[in-house]
């Protein structure tokens, strides 16, 4: 009976973890039906654990009808899980692997209040490079690796109104959008004379931009047709990292 018990629980919590997980990025509300679709349930124990799970801040039901949204208990844990993490250790892999297919400096950027801050940074081994150094901050309105954070920020108003010039916001915004569409930045000649720097975001869970990866290089090396396959290296090196960081698919 004890065993029997035991199990129940354990399927329980099962049943219970595959209603969280079958909310996807861009679902902010699914109604009971929504979700009998893509979880194995009946209609009465998806919400008898739709109950509990409310009960323990999870899950938020709102509306007549009445529909279901992720609760601040998942907010505390991908906070806890987040802040635990050493990006500059978890990394590394993506990093390397960038550093040998591109021959120059890649560096790991972070989004901290009205910065971009480097926690990680591999240097290019050429005579000619660039590299700014771990705990080099730098504006997030500025460059390609703070551009590819803004990007993709909610906020991006908040850190541009008071710093970009009025008659250039609407380039600045234009070129934001350009940045999403494509999921990666560029800037030549921005803060280093001679310098190119290509950018991609990377994000945790709840698809939240955390920072950037980015590739520097001097324009005499890193022409236009390099420029196009650093980007398509920086795009699958941020993806890899963003699965390690949480994002999820």
């Amino acid at each position: 009976m004890s065993t029997e018990k035991n199990n129940d629980g354990v399927r329980a919590v099962d049943r219970a973890l595959d209603i969280l997980m079958a909310f996807r990025a861009g679902d902010r509300q699914l109604s009971a039906s929504e979700l009998l679709k893509r979880v194995d349930l009946s209609r009465p124990t998806l919400y008898r654990l739709l109950r509990t799970l409310e009960l323990r801040g999870f899950i938020v039901s709102v509306g007549e009808p009445q529909r279901f949204q992720l609760g601040p208990s998942v907010a505390h844990l991908a906070h806890m899980w987040t802040s635990g993490l050493d990006l500059a250790t978890l990394s590394q892999p993506m990093m390397r692997r960038l550093w040998e297919q591109t021959g120059e400096t890649v560096a790991l950027l972070v989004h901290h209040g009205e910065e971009r801050v480097c926690v990680a940074e591999m240097p290019s081994a050429q005579p000619l490079s660039f590299k700014r150094g771990v705990g080099h901050s730098e504006k997030v309105i500025l460059g390609a690796s703070g551009r590819a954070i803004l990007a993709f920020a909610p906020d991006a108003l908040h850190y541009i109104e008071g710093r970009i010039p009025k008659a250039r916001q609407k380039a600045y915004l234009d070129e934001l959008v350009r940045i999403r569409e494509a999921g990666y930045a560029i800037s030549r000649d921005e803060l280093i004379r001679g310098a190119v720097a290509i950018a991609a975001p990377f994000f945790s869970a709840g698809s939240k931009v955390v920072g950037s990866l980015a590739v520097y290089g001097p324009s005499a090396r890193v022409d236009d047709v390099q420029v196009r396959r650093i980007a398509q290296w920086l795009l699958e090196a941020a993806h890899d990292l963003s699965q390690k960081a949480g994002a999820g698919p």
